[in-house]
């Protein structure tokens, strides 16, 4: 055994390459967005039962941390959206080589935080 390994590595030191954190992001995107859907299911059932609900839902929208909520699920959802289309290209054959995932990552990265504050913009 080598016992030149490091025993504990501390993540916070690695610095991970762009398609690394692209994935992981892409996983965690998918995470809020399975969450978020539970929230908004909930809201529109309680839109549904009557008049005062959905009245009581399009005041909530009115207050700033549900306009954050909505901006962060919005955020997820553009996020997942871009990604998951980097993944399909790359199911086609399209940015492969090492170079090709590296461009495809960083242009994910900015596509997505361009769209995202273009959402942040529409919302408020």
């Amino acid at each position: 055994m080598n016992k030149n390994r490091p025993v504990n590595l501390d993540i916070s030191t690695i610095k991970l390459p762009a398609a690394a954190l692209v994935s992981i992001l892409h996983r965690i995107s998918g995470v809020v967005l399975f969450a978020v859907v539970a929230l908004l299911l909930c809201m529109l059932d309680a839109s549904l039962e009557s008049e005062q609900g959905f009245a009581d839902v399009a005041a909530a929208f009115d207050s700033i941390p549900a306009k954050l909520i909505l901006w962060a699920a919005l955020a997820a959802l553009i996020y997942h959206l871009v990604a998951g289309v980097r993944h399909l290209l790359m199911d086609l054959g399209i940015g492969e080589t090492l170079e090709g995932g590296r461009r495809g990552a960083v242009m994910v990265l900015v596509v997505a935080v361009v769209l995202i504050l273009l959402a942040g913009v529409w919302i408020w």
